[in-house]
């Protein structure tokens, strides 16, 4: 089943996240990731207000964790590290 990987992103250093943007995009795409939300309009209806969301599609929810814990996107997040407060979380779709 297929699995998007949703991401709710306050950036706070704009220089180091646009690093780890950068590396990101292609370890995403190497694992079968396409994004289909990046930053676009929203409209916050609960919880916590994160002024970036971004929605990947993965061909299933091993193949998002695997990109999550893959070399290339551990590089990538070590610029985010510090660089902003996120939540992230990989759920299955019902397709």
């Amino acid at each position: 089943m297929p699995a998007l990987w949703i991401a709710h992103v306050t950036v706070t250093d704009d220089e180091a996240y646009g690093k780890y943007a950068k590396l990101a995009g292609p370890a995403i795409a190497k694992h079968g990731g396409q994004f289909i939300a990046r930053g676009g309009r929203f409209v916050q209806l609960e919880g916590k207000e994160r002024p970036r969301n971004v929605v990947a599609k993965f061909p299933s929810v091993e193949a998002a964790e695997a990109c999550y814990h893959s070399p290339e996107y551990q590089e990538a997040l070590d610029h985010a590290r510090g660089a902003s407060e996120r939540e992230l979380l990989i759920v299955e779709t019902s397709e």
